[in-house]
């Protein structure tokens, strides 16, 4: 029958920098994603947006006994881990090389990096329990069953599992933007950045 299989693979897609984006917009497109809240009054300066996506493919090997009415398959499990291209926001509000451009560049960088370090500790949890569970162990089933037996096996456990731990990088995500992070950003660069956004703030009044 060959053995077990399980391959598990994560794909970083790279990034790009949008400018061409308003404050106003991205404050919008920030307090409308799953799990974000803002405070009243808040704005957003730049946005790193991505989406975790997961496939897999499940196929294997069968071998039946017609004498006992029973089937073996030999699990071969594709997972790939992956991040369509982030794109990073910075608002058009400020000049590219600017003081304070550079210094929401720098925030969202650390978002950036956020997602792209998680993915490989995502990708060796998941394998690891993968190995603990289909290492060298064929499914035994009714003949005609053990096919819809491991594909209700990984749609109803594994794929819930695997999108839980590929969520949890929205916590590292959260932890960056503390209050004391949107504070700090309010007073670089000698009051800059007040100092772009209340004329363009008044104006929408």
């Amino acid at each position: 029958m060959g053995d077990t299989l399980s391959v598990l693979t994560g794909t970083q897609n790279g990034f790009r920098i949008d400018n061409t984006v308003g404050f106003r917009s991205l404050t919008a497109m920030k307090g409308k994603a799953p799990n974000q809240k803002l405070n009243p009054g808040q704005v957003v300066l730049g946005l790193t947006r991505t989406e975790s996506r997961v496939s897999i493919n499940v196929g294997g090997r069968l071998l039946s006994d017609p004498a006992s009415g029973y089937e073996c398959i030999a699990p071969h499990i594709e997972i790939k881990l992956y991040y369509p291209p982030i794109v990073v926001y910075i608002s058009r509000e400020f000049r590219p090389g600017s003081c304070a451009y550079e210094e929401v560049l720098a925030h969202e960088m650390r978002h950036l990096n956020a997602y792209l370090d998680y993915l490989p500790k995502a990708e060796a949890r998941v394998r690891l329990a993968l190995e603990r569970r289909f290492e060298e162990k064929p499914l035994y089933a009714r003949i005609g069953q053990a096919q819809s037996l491991l594909q209700r096996e990984i749609d109803r456990g594994w794929m819930p599992y695997i999108k839980s731990e590929m969520a949890k990088v929205e916590a590292l995500q959260a932890a960056i933007d503390s209050p004391q992070e949107y504070a700090r950003l309010g007073k670089v660069c000698g009051g800059e950045v007040q100092s772009l956004l209340r004329p363009v703030q008044k104006r929408k009044q």
